[in-house]
């Protein structure tokens, strides 16, 4: 008699003993225990650093907008002059309202800092007080940066301007596709 031959024995009224197991276990469904769906992956959430949330990045990633696209499609969809005034007050409202945002992140974050810097002078951590002067520094300089652009853009110069040039040279590219579609290409 083999190692495993005490399963396969007869029993009295005829069945093996492995048949009388798998008759007395009831048919549960695959899908209890095995998930055929595949899940989807979850995305990594990034940790950014607090000045990337509303710094001087979100001013700079406006002014690195193609406007001159904008201005072009602008004056396919309405070539009026008046249109044209109304996006370019429109576009330097936004700058107004990204500098704005950019000024109130920068003073939130050096009043936490400020505290920071104060909480751990009481505690002793020295080295925590120079990373963090550090770090005011930098939004210190960044500030000053979005103030140089806010001066610069309210007497029409710098990098502020340079959107308003670039949209109105859209529009009047615009323009003159109208009049070159229109007028230009005309056989008499």
């Amino acid at each position: 008699m083999g190692l495993f031959d005490i399963f396969n024995r007869k029993r009295q009224n005829g069945h093996t003993h492995t048949m009388m197991i798998d008759n007395a276990i009831p048919d549960i469904p695959e899908t209890t225990f095995i998930e055929k769906d595949v899940p989807e992956k979850e995305e990594p959430v990034e940790k950014s650093v607090a000045p990337l949330n509303g710094g001087i990045h979100l001013l700079y990633e406006f002014l690195d907008k193609n406007y001159e696209s904008k201005g072009y499609e602008d004056a396919l969809i309405n070539p009026d002059a008046t249109h044209l005034d109304q996006n370019v007050i429109a576009l330097k409202n936004d700058l107004e309202r990204s500098i704005r945002k950019v000024k109130t992140f920068y003073e939130d974050f050096i009043r936490q800092i400020n505290f920071h810097i104060s909480s751990r002078s009481r505690s002793g951590m020295i080295d925590t007080v120079e990373e963090l002067t550090i770090k005011k520094e930098i939004a210190e300089s960044h500030i000053h940066q979005v103030k140089e652009i806010e001066e610069q853009a309210k007497i029409n110069e710098g990098v502020g301007h340079g959107i308003i040039i670039s949209y109105t040279r859209g529009f009047r590219n615009g323009l003159a596709a109208i009049s070159s579609h229109l007028i230009l290409n005309k056989n008499f």
